[in-house]
């Protein structure tokens, strides 16, 4: 069991945001769902909680109402081995969403990603900080991260 689990506030679409989910990343499942009762204070039937899985890491979404909704002051950060994946994750959490800068989304239920190449990392820490600051000068110009610009920069 993990110790902490990141709690995801919807409106009324937990159930479908948890499938969304689970359809894009690996090693990902939907563990259970918990439905209102009679006390509520949702709907009795209705889908309370949506406990699930994306990459081993669990996570719990609720149907709580539209009191609360997500802004960009936490994001979930996903490190990718290649421009493919960075491809694959930019268009499937990004198709109804809204591109940002910097590798973020937003998705179509409002939650904030970072879709990070594992290369911006290593380029960003190389101890010249002249091909360092070309590299974040570059990323600073992109919505999706390209791998091959960051390098391209990197080289001068």
């Amino acid at each position: 069991m993990q110790k902490i689990t990141t709690f995801l506030w919807f409106d009324d679409q937990a159930e479908q945001a948890a499938h969304h989910y689970t359809s894009v990343f690996e090693d990902s499942r939907v563990v259970e769902i918990q439905r209102y009762g009679e006390a509520g204070p949702g709907e009795p039937g209705t889908v309370m909680t949506v406990t699930f899985e994306l990459a081993g890491q669990r996570f719990i979404a609720l149907n709580g109402g539209p009191q609360f909704t997500f802004t960009e002051a936490i994001s979930l950060s996903v490190d990718c081995a290649t421009q493919e994946e960075v491809d694959r994750l930019w268009e499937r959490l990004g198709d109804g969403g809204e591109a940002g800068p910097c590798g973020w989304l937003k998705d179509k239920y409002g939650l904030s990603w970072q879709i990070v190449p594992r290369k911006l990392t290593e380029l960003l820490r190389d101890p010249d900080p002249a091909k360092s600051a070309r590299v974040m000068r570059a990323m600073l110009a992109m919505k999706k991260i390209d791998i091959q610009g960051l390098v391209d920069a990197y080289q001068g």
